[in-house]
């Protein structure tokens, strides 16, 4: 049987010689190193939790909320750091893409595997924070790889989209920026979905995939307290969304990456 182009064996060698390269060049001539994979979501922790502990009380009803925060933090920080990599990842790789023939989606994939690494890197910690605060773990736990599984793909194609349009329009770089901004306040990482009065904000809200993962993963891991999906829309819309969504997402951005392809070394 004849596997598909991208899983040939060379393919997968050089997947993950980008994935180890990706990771090492990320943190190279730092003091720190690898540490600030860890470093840097625990500082931005620090601050989003004094803040909205003692200053702007937001998260004094939330149960176990030092945990509650981190693991949004940590999530949210993987899908930045997962699409502005892979937004720049075949520009990055202008110089390689030019001399040799290469796979290009093995790229855009190793950036998002890289990110990924960390992601597992701060999940330790969010583990640890669970422990020292006594999180509530509900039986639905085991469901908790697919949820990382659907913001993996999810990040993934955004950088597909993202690094072909990047290609021959540089201007979206900054573009993304404002709504990744955009996106971090209408997603409730720092806030719980109790202080949002309007049911049909709430709804908005909702709709937001990277919500929709946050919040399930906050229910099984920290607190059942967790608002979910399921119980701001119809169930067959709070399934079907997501799993609508993330496969229009996935085969528009194949599409759009595949056509784009042809054209990158004319335009690098």
């Amino acid at each position: 049987m004849r596997l598909p182009k991208f899983f040939t064996p060379q393919n997968q060698t050089l997947l993950r010689q980008l994935v180890i390269t990706d990771f090492k060049l990320r943190y190279q001539g730092s003091m720190l190193g690898y540490l600030w994979s860890l470093l840097k979501p625990l500082l931005l922790f620090s601050v989003l939790y004094v803040v909205f502990t003692y200053v702007l009380p937001v998260g004094k009803d939330v149960p176990h909320y030092p945990a509650y925060l981190l693991l949004g933090i940590v999530l949210w920080t993987f899908f930045v750091e997962a699409t502005s990599l892979g937004m720049g990842s075949i520009v990055g790789r202008g110089d390689l893409i030019r001399k040799v023939k290469i796979s290009k989606p093995a790229i855009v994939i190793a950036s998002t595997l890289s990110a990924g690494v960390n992601l597992c890197l701060n999940l330790l910690v969010v583990v640890l924070f669970m422990v020292l605060t006594s999180a509530e773990l509900q039986p639905e736990f085991i469901y908790f790889p697919f949820l990382i599984i659907e913001l993996v793909l999810f990040a993934l194609a955004a950088s597909l989209f993202l690094s072909a349009l990047y290609v021959k329009f540089r201007d979206i770089a900054p573009i993304w920026e404002v709504i990744l901004q955009i996106m971090f306040y209408a997603t409730p990482i720092i806030y719980p979905l109790t202080l949002v009065k309007s049911e049909t904000l709430l709804s908005i809200i909702s709709l937001n995939p990277v919500a929709q993962i946050l919040q399930d993963a906050r229910y099984i891991l920290i607190t059942p307290e967790t608002i979910t999906t399921h119980q701001v829309l119809p169930l067959w819309l709070s399934i079907g969304i997501p799993i609508v969504s993330l496969s229009v997402l996935i085969v528009v951005s194949i599409l759009f990456f595949k056509k784009s392809a042809k054209s990158f070394a004319e335009n690098l």
